[in-house]
């Protein structure tokens, strides 16, 4: 039986960019790359503990349209995808059928920066 694969969210493919913070150091940035139209399912949680303050950590199964290996519209574990105040920090790509029409991205919801 084949899934039914409903792109109607809209994400933002940012890649992470080191900026000169004027001090002889460097500050992290995001530009965004370009629009993905993504299928998003909550998939599994957990908490994570930093000091003393949990930290939930929810992952997630998201497709999109496929794209060959070293498009600028495939994405990488290095980048994330932005909705609105939420990210989500790509964590694998890989194609999610045997014709490669779309890519299936496990990934983190975390906390923008």
């Amino acid at each position: 039986m084949t899934e039914l694969v409903c792109l109607v969210r809209k994400l933002v493919l940012e890649e992470r960019e080191s900026q000169p913070d004027g001090a002889g150091g460097h500050v992290v940035a995001w530009q965004p790359l370009g629009v993905l139209w993504a299928d998003v399912k909550a998939r599994s949680g957990r908490e994570d503990f930093v000091g003393a303050v949990a930290r939930p950590r929810v992952r997630y199964r998201i497709l999109v349209r496929g794209a060959p290996h070293g498009a600028a519209s495939r994405p990488r574990p290095e980048q994330r995808l932005r909705e609105g105040a939420r990210v989500f920090d790509i964590l694998t790509v890989a194609e999610f059928d045997p014709a490669g029409r779309y890519l299936e991205i496990q990934a983190e919801e975390g906390v923008a920066a």
